[in-house]
């Protein structure tokens, strides 16, 4: 896409990314029961992205912010390889932008930020229905890896 912009995330587009926030939940209420009616927030994005250990990154088509994604280092659990890993979130294309590669071209400069923060395994988490995201994901080259399965009474 021309005139595609990948830039930091920067204090003034949080409103944008506060709406975008919202949109990415009611996305994905109908893939999982469990997330609360009330209005919820999923992450602190204003401390995100004043964090210098979070990589914040939007997409800006002709001055308008698009798209939004994060990486962040974690802890990986102790009988793991390695001692951190990144995980990737917040990943949200305006319904306009959507199949014209804009989330891949997020997700390739949040994966070359953690390669370059020595994080060489790239995680995320994805709703098993959520087909579309799958095969984004797996286009970048990401592959499943464990179901996490659930058991209401």
């Amino acid at each position: 896409m021309k005139d595609l912009l990948i830039r930091d995330a920067r204090p003034v587009d949080l409103p944008v990314l506060l709406k975008f926030e919202q949109e990415l939940i009611k996305a994905e209420r109908p893939f999982d029961v469990t997330i609360k009616d009330t209005p919820i927030s999923y992450y602190d994005i204003e401390s995100y992205i004043k964090n210098h250990d979070i990589k914040v990154v939007v997409a800006e088509y002709k001055n308008q912010v698009i798209s939004s994604g994060y990486a962040l280092k974690k802890r990986a659990s102790d009988f793991l390889k390695h001692d951190f890993y990144g995980h990737l979130g917040f990943m949200y294309t305006v319904e306009a932008f959507r199949g014209k590669g804009v989330n891949k071209k997020i997700v390739e400069v949040l994966k070359d930020w953690c390669f370059a923060n020595n994080l060489n395994e790239i995680r995320l988490k994805v709703y098993y229905e959520n087909e579309s995201a799958i095969k984004a994901y797996q286009k970048a080259k990401f592959v499943c890896h464990m179901i996490e399965m659930r058991l209401d009474n």
